[in-house]
């Protein structure tokens, strides 16, 4: 991953939106690492590959849930500290 110090982010911003557009660009500040820039169309991918993992993964929990005897009932009377 490419690096840039704060300092030259600032002084040449437009070189980092540049960057950014084929790479995320890690920015440090005093020698360590304390930001990542990256373009649009990156963020997007990854949040969009997030939104689906969590779906997925609420899915797959609702059907153990099911499979082990957990009802809408259930959930309710634990949910309301009566359980």
């Amino acid at each position: 991953m490419k690096e840039i110090t704060a300092r030259d982010a600032k002084n040449r911003f437009g070189y980092l939106l540049d960057a950014v557009q084929s790479a995320p660009v890690r920015v440090t500040k005093k020698g360590r690492a304390v930001g990542v820039m990256m373009s649009v169309q990156h963020y997007e991918r990854l949040r969009g590959a997030a939104w689906e993992r969590l779906t997925m993964t609420m899915d797959t929990l609702g059907e153990e849930a099911s499979a082990n005897g957990l009802t809408e009932a259930k959930l309710k009377t634990l949910l309301a500290g009566k359980g």
